[in-house]
């Protein structure tokens, strides 16, 4: 009877150590989600993956979802509020709540997406495609080297190119330092502007007008300003090119963009995998978005003048 006792306690102390499973049927989930800020891409990429799970597991996935209102250091508070109601998995919708979650956690699965480099957010050297241990996800990086060629198929005649980005976001500088390679190869003088958050996006934004182009990669701050980015380019008569399509539809003029939702989707279709056990997380490729659509901004085309080259669609 002891030796019996013994071992049901021990299983008793096992349910309760192992995250997501204790009090839990074995078949329903709940996923934690922290989405960095609320703006189209981030919306779309949660969207996408929300859907593929309830396509999956209907109503037995319940979603915890916090927004962390542009704020990196509000992601640790939700991570381990997440971590304290025992999901089952976390979904980092961009690189600081990838960040905080797997700073906070080895034991949960992580699945990040919105995320341009892994190696540059998790600080990983030797990259070969997988992070390992308890993360994987989806990457938002565009094509950069043909986003620079659309820079010379846009303005032919320019000469310089300013960059425009947040400070406080790696991926963002690591889009900037390989634009800058890719733009200096096709003849192009390069200058970064970096702003610190938005209180100074403005003024910034109007030093980078100095230049004849501006480009903005997959930034969260900038997809957060637009507007205030727009007030400035468009008096300013300065075409801005944009790594993906929200910030294209607020201040630009062209992008070569992915699909935030099918992103979102793909990452939800490996959230599945893991939570049904049929993949191993830890051996789990990061993925890339499939396809990538160029498009232009109408209204800014025609404000500023500018012949729309063939092969580009409207941004509906």
């Amino acid at each position: 009877m002891k030796k019996l006792a013994s071992l049901l306690l021990a299983a008793v102390m096992l349910a309760v150590m192992l995250p997501g499973c204790s009090g839990k049927k074995a078949d329903t989930f709940t996923v934690g989600i922290c989405q960095l800020a609320q703006h189209e891409a981030l919306d779309a990429a949660t969207q996408g993956f929300c859907d593929a799970l309830k396509k999956e597991f209907g109503d037995k996935v319940k979603f915890e979802l916090q927004n962390a209102s542009g704020e990196p250091a509000n992601c640790a508070t939700i991570i381990n509020s997440f971590l304290s109601n025992n999901v089952d998995l976390i979904l980092a919708n961009a690189t600081s709540p990838l960040q905080a979650a797997a700073s906070a956690t080895k034991d949960v699965p992580i699945l990040g997406t919105s995320v341009t480099d892994y190696a540059t957010a998790l600080d990983i050297t030797n990259w070969t495609g997988t992070v390992g241990g308890n993360v994987s996800g989806t990457s938002d990086l565009a094509p950069l080297a043909d986003q620079a060629q659309m820079i010379k198929e846009w303005f032919p005649n320019a000469k310089t190119v300013g960059l425009l980005y947040c400070s406080a976001e790696p991926n963002s500088k690591y889009q900037v330092d390989e634009m800058i390679k890719h733009l200096t190869a096709l003849g192009y003088q390069c200058a970064e502007y970096a702003f610190t958050d938005t209180n100074d996006v403005a003024s910034v934004t109007q030093n980078a007008c100095k230049s004849d182009v501006i480009y903005i990669p997959t930034d969260n701050t900038a997809a957060n300003n637009t507007e205030a980015i727009a007030n400035v380019v468009l008096p300013a008569k300065v075409p801005v090119i944009a790594g993906e399509s929200g910030i294209c539809k607020g201040c630009g003029v062209a992008t070569l963009s992915i699909s935030y939702y099918d992103l979102g989707y793909t990452t939800g279709e490996m959230a599945v995998k893991i939570l049904k056990g049929e993949t191993d997380i830890s051996t789990l490729p990061v993925a890339y978005a499939p396809n990538v659509t160029k498009l232009y901004n109408e209204a800014n085309c025609k404000a500023l003048g500018l012949t729309v080259p063939d092969g580009y669609s409207p941004i509906g």
